[in-house]
């Protein structure tokens, strides 16, 4: 018995004492990380340079500016403007404020010479419904606008019709009204019985594009949808075809319908046929929520973060970025999107313009709406959805947020909160490094770590991740990825020519990405060359040797000096060094140039012979290099989709005058995509892994030596010295850990989507 309380002691005595030490080292723990120093907010270091107040010549519009561009237009009686979000087609509607770009000639005179500030303007952009027209005009001089002149013809050479402007929320209001009384209401029982639809469940709409297959058609086949999250990959089997084309909705019509891959030519045909039974029917079923990316699986653990030590090594102010030996503008255009002007590297300007230009696809289906569709995403808007980001997932948690303000399709300016990033990044793999094995042992590496500008832009059913990224050895990157949501229609007879099934009835659409750049590059100025270098292989004698052959890899160069002669196809062999260079001369007597590196897995253009392919002319070229014109400013236009078959901007005819790109000013308009051929993968939504495609711009003997060789993130290592910090900040991380200083979580970024009430 004795024994056996002192066995129960025994094992209380040791229960109580894990309980104390388990409390204890919980206590030192808890004591230990409150200990740990903040990490640093502020830089250890300065940034190199100064900002540079006169990057402000390129800055987006602000509230204020937007609000005095709207209420001068407005205050022009003889305009007769509204900017009712909801105004009708046949009114006159203030539809674009934005950004007048200044000409380059002006700009660099100011930036380079100290040459007066050129006007800050903008550009207003009214459908005049009451006169079937669009006119474009330049408001200025900013702030506090006192002229207004119509820049239309001088732009495009041509008038706008009223047909090629964008389908304005008021328009698809009035849209959404007339399907409801038009389709909805003649047709409840089909509805109820093939897709559930009552006074309290309805179907949603996402119309394709061009709206017909003529100038000044008008003629939009509409395409329904569950009302479910991903609505885009659950058809349902209706499409509708609708006749807009008057300015008069009283007057718009259904002209074809169709249903369960069977055509109608109206409603109440589709109804007679239905209750006669004449029809294969769509019977409604429950359909599994497949495309909602809600988790499945509750979140265990957070992934890995990032965190700035010794504070942030780069600084945003204004419109203005400074990082290591970087330094740039940017801007967010409604249209376009994202653009850096003025970009330097060690305080030589490489590149004077770096924008996005056009986000264009080409889709194909057995069903009518899909089998039409080449959607031009500028002419919706590609800046126009830029949301807010959201910190931790869309850019890293401690990411530097930048606000932005935009004027399209509103009755006033609206504030994008958080829509562009800024952060440097440990890309994963060191940008250089060697380990001697052999002779002088010893290891050297350099982390690479650069800076990446981001926007989102969630055009629809796409999201197209845009970075601008900036290597420590001087190179620059543009590339783009997609994600969101694939386009689908319902599967019917003869479907599978054109993509693969990805869930029940549920067709997902073969489609290409194009997406253009334009990269106005200014290597040591504004007269550059284009060069190209590529391989062959040469059979050539052995010296010591002379019966002997061997075949030997040489040099291949050629100065291109047209824009013809520099247009270069896709479908064709390209050299794969493209350069545009200085005649200057490095150290070692080669011309000092930036190589145009291409990444891309595009589909084939559309041919040439297609009408509508004016409109896209660009996505002939991998690679266009023109002289520069500020009457060229872009290549694609806000008329392309409406008026696909007689654009505004026809870019081959910035090829086809041949000017010549010897010792000139050069623009690089560079096409990169991939194609899609959706799979089972692509639910819920499209990765963004393998679904992309860039321009490097790398120095290619602009410098004598790598400029990243003087980077002070270098680590260098030999024996018997692998833990000095001397040369290896990395041995010295144990010491020099701190606690990071996060924002709280917020997102508000639905305050600034769509309303159509």
């Amino acid at each position: 018995m004795v024994a056996n309380r002192l066995h129960s002691c025994l094992k209380w005595t040791l229960a109580i004492f894990g309980v104390v030490s388990l409390t204890m080292n919980i206590v030192f723990l808890c004591m230990s990380s409150e200990k740990a120093p903040r990490c640093a907010v502020k830089p250890r270091f300065p940034p190199k340079g100064e900002h540079d107040a006169r990057s402000m010549v390129f800055a987006d519009l602000t509230r204020d500016e937007y609000t005095q561009v709207r209420d001068y237009m407005l205050g022009q009686k003889s305009l007769d403007l509204t900017n009712d979000a909801l105004a009708k087609p046949s009114q006159n509607f203030l539809f674009l404020i934005e950004l007048s770009l200044p000409k380059k000639k002006d700009a660099l005179g100011y930036l380079d010479q100290n040459s007066t500030k050129p006007s800050r303007e903008a550009t207003a952009v009214v459908f005049h419904g009451a006169n079937g027209q669009i006119i474009e005009y330049v408001v200025g001089p900013l702030p506090n606008p006192t002229y207004f002149k119509d820049v239309t013809q001088k732009r495009y050479n041509k008038t706008l019709p009223i047909s090629a402007r964008t389908v304005t929320i008021g328009e698809y209001a009035l849209l959404f009204k007339f399907t409801r009384a038009q389709v909805y209401s003649k047709l409840p029982k089909l509805l109820k019985e093939s897709f559930d639809v009552d006074k309290d469940k309805t179907i949603n709409e996402f119309e394709q594009m061009p709206r017909g297959v003529k100038s000044g058609d008008r003629i939009t086949w509409i395409s329904f949808f569950r009302d479910m999250s991903g609505m885009y990959i659950h058809p349902v089997g209706l499409e509708v075809q609708v006749k807009h084309q008057s300015l008069n909705e009283s007057e718009w019509t259904v002209e074809r319908v169709l249903y369960n891959g069977q055509y109608f030519n109206t409603v109440e045909d589709l109804r007679a046929q239905y209750e006669a039974g004449n029809v294969s029917k769509i019977v409604y079923k429950e359909t599994p929520d497949y495309g909602s990316l809600k988790p499945k699986v509750r979140p265990l653990q957070v992934p890995p973060l990032q965190y700035y030590p010794e504070g942030k090594r780069f600084s945003v102010e204004h419109n203005h970025v400074l990082y290591l030996d970087w330094s740039f503008a940017f801007g967010l255009s409604s249209l376009t999107g994202m653009r850096a002007f003025d970009v330097r590297f060690k305080g030589e300007r490489i590149v004077y313009e770096l924008s996005v230009q056009e986000a264009m696809s080409v889709y194909g289906s057995v069903t009518p709406g899909m089998r039409l569709t080449k959607f031009l995403d500028s002419s919706i808007g590609i800046g126009r959805f830029a949301h807010e980001l959201a910190r931790g997932v869309d850019c890293p948690y401690d990411a530097t947020y930048i606000t932005t303000h935009r004027y399209i399709d509103v009755s006033a300016p609206v504030r994008f909160k958080n829509s562009i990033c800024v952060f440097e990044h440990n890309t994963g793999q060191p940008l250089r490094r060697h380990f001697a094995d052999f002779f002088h042992n010893s290891y050297g590496g350099l982390v690479n770590s650069a800076l990446v500008f981001r926007t989102i832009t969630a055009i629809g059913n796409y999201d197209y991740m845009w970075d601008f990224v900036f290597y420590q050895n001087g190179a620059l990157e543009a590339k783009v990825h997609a994600t969101g949501y694939m386009s689908t229609s319902y599967l019917v007879e003869g479907s599978k020519k054109y993509g693969h099934q990805v869930a029940d009835k549920v067709l997902g659409n073969i489609h290409t990405h194009f997406v253009n750049f334009k990269v106005d590059m200014d290597v040591l100025g504004v007269k550059n060359v284009f060069l190209t270098k590529d391989m062959k292989y040469a059979n050539v004698s052995m010296p010591w040797n002379p019966s002997r052959h061997a075949m030997v890899p040489q040099l291949v160069e050629e100065q291109l000096k047209t824009e013809k002669a520099a247009a270069l196809r896709y479908g064709t062999v390209t050299p794969r060094y493209l350069h545009v260079a200085s005649r200057a001369l490095n150290r070692w007597g080669h011309e000092r140039s930036y190589r145009l590196q291409v990444t891309t897995f595009a589909g084939d253009p559309l041919p040439e012979s297609a009408p509508e392919e004016k409109a896209m002319a660009w996505s002939r070229y991998k690679v266009a290099i023109t002289k520069h014109k500020d009457a060229e400013q872009t290549s694609s236009s806000l008329y392309s989709q409406n008026d696909i078959w007689s654009p505004a901007v026809d870019f081959s005819k910035y090829i086809a005058d041949d000017e010549s790109i010897d010792n000139e000013d050069l623009v690089a308009w560079i096409t990169t995509g991939f194609l899609h051929i959706p799979h089972a993968e692509d639910v819920p939504n499209t990765v963004t892994v393998g679904n992309g495609g860039g321009v490097l711009l790398r120095p290619h003997n602009y410098f004598d030596v790598d400029p990243s060789s003087e980077s002070p993130d270098a680590v260098y290592i030999e024996p018997r010295s692998e833990r000095s910090c001397g040369t290896n900040r990395m041995a010295c991380l144990a010491q020099e850990s701190c606690s990071p200083v996060r924002e709280p979580f917020t997102y508000d970024g639905f305050e600034g989507v769509m309303k159509f009430d």
